[in-house]
């Protein structure tokens, strides 16, 4: 029990790459502030580097930020053949802290988005994903020339948005709900309600004339420096990024679920280290574990280790997926990346393997691992760690408010009924 604690050690999906591996050419360098030196642009994601800047940043939005920026310029993709690697980052910076997962992990989806839509080059800056819906906020998307001559939205006529790169061609109007770090990125990728009745995906500028953020009220003890508000859009240009129902028909949008389950997989290896190094503690002090204590580190053992190869598993299916994989969306109800949930209207794929189905067994089965690595862990540990240790303390409250976007028995009954369907493997 004399193993070495580092509580930032990367989390392992995959088999250590050499460094040949691990040397990908990073694109052109964006301009650095003289304050940040330490972000200069690298030809090597030193994922172990990233997450000692990482540690020594919690609680710093901004300097977070800056790290996922630095960290989008050769972060692998996911479907690119390295989305393990991809969900490794995601999991090992959660591991270190789960709000820096939280801030790392829309940036790179937009990405990822970006890509996916066929605008990569305009992936600069930092990014959030709001996709969520809430009773009371709707935000629309019509066509410029429709709010020029005085028309509403709902008295344009049905036709294809002005075709991406046209500045100006599409304007937003009303309310999104959960908006995460909306006051501090520069831009981000929406959901909004078209003329056509749909709802596609938008680039905006946060930093444009007609937005406005609210910075709510933010009662939680997790998550605590990244609220999530309500940002307001008055006539603000925006860049559609595909067509109607294209974000969730996409495969990107599964793959991208899965990767917010990788971020709670993270968390919940935190606490694993946690407890190990308390019993390791305890052991150096002449306080043997009991066989209840030892039986709990068993089972968190067993937990983290199956949930890891399934993760890696999936992560191997991803990428094996063909090209032309048919659409993934949700049918109804899927959770967005803030909070609330998404209406796709899209048909899920039928392949049992990397689409939607795959997604909700991901996330649930992640979930129901946190859960109960949580209880295990707070129940050996006591009110001790809770009460005295910050680190710890943040974990827990984070990752349980992180994993709610998760909606269990809910979640569950979209995946029974695609499992009816004959969604499934066995």
């Amino acid at each position: 029990m004399n193993t070495p604690h580092r509580q930032w050690q990367p989390v392992r999906l995959s088999p250590t790459p050499s460094r040949k591996d691990a040397v990908e050419p990073a694109p052109e360098a964006e301009h650095v502030p003289e304050s940040e030196p330490e972000l200069e642009a690298e030809s090597v994601l030193d994922v172990e580097r990233l997450l000692d800047r990482v540690a020594s940043a919690v609680g710093d939005v901004p300097a977070l930020l800056a790290i996922a920026q630095q960290a989008g310029r050769s972060a692998p993709k996911p479907g690119d053949g390295r989305t393990a690697r991809l969900w490794e980052l995601l999991a090992s910076v959660a591991a270190v802290d789960v709000a820096a997962a939280r801030v790392l992990e829309p940036h790179l989806d937009a990405g990822a988005i970006l890509a996916q839509a066929g605008t990569p080059g305009s992936f600069t800056g930092s990014w959030g994903v709001y996709a969520a819906e809430a009773p009371g906020t709707r935000l629309t998307a019509a066509p410029a020339s429709a709010r020029a001559d005085g028309r509403s939205p709902a008295e344009t006529e049905p036709r294809e948005p002005e075709p991406s790169g046209k500045s100006g061609g599409v304007q937003l109007t009303g309310s999104k709900p959960w908006c995460s770090l909306a006051q501090f990125v520069d831009h981000a990728v929406v959901t909004a309600h078209t003329v056509t009745g749909g709802r596609a995906a938008f680039a905006v500028d946060l930093r444009a004339a007609g937005v406005t953020c609210d910075v709510p009220e933010w009662t939680s003890r997790g998550l605590r420096e990244i609220p999530s508000g309500t940002v307001h859009f008055d006539l603000v240009p925006a860049v559609p990024l595909g067509g109607d129902g294209w974000y969730f028909q996409r495969p990107g949008f599964a793959w991208g679920g899965m990767g917010v389950a990788a971020c709670w997989l993270g968390g919940a290896v935190a606490l694993g280290r946690h407890f190990e190094a308390a019993l390791q503690r305890g052991a150096r002090s002449q306080r043997e574990p009991d066989q209840v204590a030892l039986a709990a580190l068993g089972e968190v053992d067993r937990i983290l280790s199956s949930t890891v190869q399934y993760l890696a598993k999936a992560a191997e299916a991803v990428d094996a997926a063909p090209a032309g994989l048919a659409p993934a969306g949700p049918d109804s109800g899927a959770e967005a990346a803030d909070g609330g949930t998404v209406a796709g209207g899209a048909e899920a794929t039928t392949s049992a393997v990397g689409g939607w189905s795959e997604a909700l067994r991901v996330r649930g089965t992640v979930a129901a691992a946190v859960e109960r690595v949580q209880l295990l862990v707070s129940q050996n540990l006591g009110p001790g760690p809770l009460a005295f240790d910050e680190r710890y303390g943040k974990c827990m409250a984070d990752l349980s408010l992180y994993v709610r976007q998760h909606h269990a028995t809910r979640d569950d009954a979209q995946l029974g009924a695609l499992t009816l369907q004959g969604e499934h493997a066995w």
